[in-house]
């Protein structure tokens, strides 16, 4: 496979609006039941070249805006949380690389267009209480070139479907937790050695298992940008911007559904608004402020990439993005369950039109999706010297 999206912007999140209605939303259902990977969407992507998007033109990708990415997220949210989890996933690691340039990268990159692989990360470890900014595993002294590593990871998102890993170490055996390094292995330089099985509440085709991992990679393989760089420059915010469209979405298709119901029941009962009206109107507000916050957040992300990258490590910033992760990940529950509340049972059981059953579950893992109580301690140690926020 050699294409990649054409046509600029406007192409990536048509082919995401479509793909969501064609594909992904018919089998989402059957994707959350059996806590399956969304072959045929992931299938789709890479036909329609979506995997490639954010890939510079120059690299015979698409050279898409992070404003349609996070349109595309949004698009496949509506009708797939998991889908669209695992489109934003790859789409954070393919934005570190994209954004933090290396040649052995730039390679891999072209790779990336040609085979529309898929990229997963391999940041938590087992030892760090969460902390994704220190590590235990360790790159190895450089032998002729080449190095290793071993990582004991509580999660890997779809770690079996994955075709190459960016994995957090640290830089060598005698560095700190904090002096951390970046590191790309492709599938056929590692060793997987599953750890658990895969049964969660929500988000249940995103398939993330733990697992063991060992790879020997060429040292080139190694960024040289320091992880706590790309991490403050790209991984952090850019997981934040993806990940809150991800919830918008599926918070407005919970919304959706909501309208749908009073609008039915209007029908069958014309001449005055039905009781629930009055409470869809109140989610209404609720979606809007959820809108708002998301959308303000992508575009000062943006001003900010295309000026002084460094204001990313300036703590209003790093707070500014912290925020717009814990408001997004708490307001996207709160909408799904004011839509249950407004369909009722219709919205309760799992074989109507007006579910949303699997719209409260996928957003309630967004408070755990680097866990919003860590977030909150880190916030509260910035507020205590930050100048301004």
């Amino acid at each position: 496979m050699s294409q990649t999206i054409a046509g600029g912007d406007q192409a990536l999140i048509d082919a995401a609006r479509r793909i969501a209605e064609e594909v992904a939303g018919p089998n989402a259902d059957d994707v959350d039941r059996s806590a399956r990977f969304p072959r045929e969407a992931v299938g789709a992507m890479r036909e329609a070249g979506m995997l490639s998007a954010l890939v510079p033109v120059e690299l015979g990708g698409g050279g898409a805006s992070t404003e349609a990415v996070s349109a595309a997220c949004f698009e496949l949210g509506r009708r797939c949380g998991a889908t669209a989890m695992v489109f934003a996933m790859h789409q954070i690691q393919i934005a570190c690389m994209v954004r933090h340039r290396e040649d052995a990268f730039d390679e891999y990159l072209r790779e990336v267009v040609a085979e529309q692989r898929l990229v997963a990360s391999i940041t938590s470890e087992v030892g760090t209480g969460g902390d994704m900014g220190s590590s235990v595993g360790c790159v190895t002294t450089p032998e002729n070139g080449i190095v290793s590593f071993e990582k004991q990871a509580p999660t890997v998102s779809y770690g079996d479907h994955a075709d190459a890993f960016l994995t957090t170490l640290r830089r060598s055996p005698d560095a700190e937790p904090g002096d951390q390094v970046l590191v790309l292995s492709r599938r056929d330089q590692m060793e997987m050695e599953p750890q658990g099985s895969w049964d969660p509440m929500g988000m249940r085709g995103t398939c993330s298992p733990g697992f063991v991992v060992r790879a020997t990679i060429p040292q080139e393989q190694v960024m040289s940008t320091p992880f706590s760089a790309i991490s403050a420059e790209s991984m952090t915010p850019v997981s934040h911007v993806f990940w809150s469209h991800v919830w918008l979405g599926v918070a407005t298709d919970a919304f959706d559904r909501a309208r749908a119901f009073v609008k039915a029941a209007a029908k069958r009962k014309p001449g005055a608004p039905p009781p629930a009206a009055a409470r869809l109107s109140e989610l209404m507000s609720k979606l809007s402020l959820l809108r708002a916050e998301v959308r303000l957040a992508l575009r000062e992300f943006c001003d900010i990439s295309a000026g002084d990258r460094t204001r990313f490590h300036e703590m209003a910033t790093i707070l500014r993005f912290n925020n717009l992760k814990i408001a997004a990940s708490e307001q996207a529950p709160v909408v799904c369950q004011g839509a249950m509340s407004v369909c009722g049972i219709m919205g309760y059981k799992n074989d109507t039109p007006f579910s949303v059953g699997r719209h409260l579950r996928d957003s309630m893992s967004a408070c755990l999706m680097v866990a919003n109580e860590r977030i909150h301690k880190t916030d509260a140690s910035l507020l205590l010297i930050a100048k301004e926020v």
